[in-house]
This record gives structure tokens, C-alpha cells and sequence, in this order.
């Protein structure tokens, strides 16, 4: 029997994007259900009741919730296919342990630079800057944040790139600017296809900020 593998996602996600690339990069099959997450669907309330977010993983009518504990239980059930997690459980703990620095960090102070008041722009930016030179410290000389393939700090982080035009047009700064690095690992990445036909247009994300502001009464300035 096939496996049945459903995908509970909105588009412009960096969370469902981190899940759209494991599943690519593993090769499997899906179905994909893009969410409206200011109409919230039943299935995905049913399927998420905790959090009631996305991405949601259903595999054989169970669902996997969080979109790194997905990456994970994606790498452990299709273990035949390319690896996503070191093998060594040293280098395994390290990759967990910045995929969540990732999570902690990068997403608050994204949101912070197109949420804030013009007052309190620069230091949303400065906020910004600093863990992304963090990350720079910690890629070092590496082509990836694992090595020399791409791997789990990668697909945790990357998803954010197409994010990077929104960032700079709401924070009125230039990422590569601030963090070389970075940028060149980001391209890098995209070269991957399995990378590049997952990431949003960064266009439709911007549109979707733009909405979501609206939305929110905060003024374009």
C-alpha cells in the first residue's frame, strides 16, 4: 500500500517551505492543501488542535505537527533516501540546537523590522543584523551551515531569503550589505532544485505582508 502523504501549508511560509524542500529532496509524492490562515479550515483545526497552525504533516491519516519536528520525523520514515540529519549524534545535536537559534530569533526579529514604528525601525534592523552576523560566525569558510552538503541549519534557515526584499524595502536597509555571507550561501542554496522550486516569490510574500498590515491598521510610510 502506497503511503498517503498530505501537506497542510500556505504558500508564503518559511515554516511549509522547510517541509516542501525535506519532501523534495526525499523524492515523495504529496498532496498539497494551501490554508487560509485568516479562515482557518476545519481539517486543519482537527489536525492541529494545539496550535492550530501550519504546516501540518499527514502521513497515512496522522498528523505531524512543527515544521522541524516534520523535517525530522520526514528524514526517520524515508531513511533510504538522501539524509537530512548527520549521522553523528554530536553533529546532530549541534545542527538541532542552531535550527533552533533559528527559529527563536530569526522569525521575532524579522517580524519585528515590518511590524514597527518608524521609531523604532533601527533598532528592529540593528536587532536583525546582529543574529544574522551570528550566523555568518557560525558558517565560517563552509559552503553550507553542515559542511560540505546541503543539510538540516540549511533548510531551517533558507526559507528566509525570500523574505530578505521584504525585509529591506520595509527596514530600508541591504542585507547583503550587512551579512556577504550569508547571501552568497543563499544563492548557493538556490541552485539546489529541489531549493529553488519550493521557496515563495518574493513578490507574493511582500503583497502578503502588504495585506497582512492592512489588516493589522499599520500605515505604510
Amino acid at each position: 500500500m502506497a503511503d498517503e502523504v498530505v501537506l497542510l501549508d500556505t504558500y508564503v511560509s518559511m515554516f511549509g517551505m522547510r517541509v516542501r524542500f525535506a519532501l523534495a529532496e526525499k523524492g515523495i509524492q504529496y498532496e498539497y492543501k494551501e490554508q487560509d490562515l485568516m479562515n482557518k479550515d476545519p481539517l486543519l483545526l482537527q489536525m492541529n488542535p494545539i496550535h492550530k497552525k501550519i504546516p501540518v504533516l499527514i502521513h497515512n491519516g496522522k498528523p505531524i505537527c512543527e515544521s522541524l519536528v516534520i523535517v525530522q520525523y520526514i528524514d526517520e520514515v524515508w531513511k533510504d533516501n538522501s539524509p537530512l540529519m548527520p549521522s553523528d549524534p554530536y553533529e546532530r545535536a549541534h545542527a538541532r540546537f542552531w535550527a533552533d537559534y533559528v527559529d527563536k530569533k530569526i522569525y521575532d526579529t524579522g517580524r519585528k523590522i515590518w511590524t514597527s514604528k518608524k521609531e523604532d525601525q533601527e533598532a528592529a534592523n540593528k536587532e536583525f543584523i546582529e543574529c544574522f552576523k551570528l550566523l555568518e560566525e557560525e558558517l565560517g569558510d563552509k559552503p553550507y551551515f553542515g559542511g560540505e552538503s546541503f543539510g538540516f541549519v540549511d533548510m531551517a534557515l533558507i526559507p528566509y531569503y525570500t523574505w530578505f526584499p521584504a525585509y529591506e524595502k520595509f527596514g530600508n536597509f541591504n542585507i547583503e550589505a550587512e551579512c556577504p555571507k550569508i547571501v552568497e550561501w543563499a544563492k548557493k542554496c538556490m541552485q539546489k532544485e529541489s531549493v529553488s522550486k519550493s521557496l515563495a516569490d518574493p513578490d507574493k510574500v511582500y503583497n502578503f505582508i502588504v495585506m497582512v498590515r492592512q489588516k493589522w491598521g499599520i500605515a505604510l510610510e
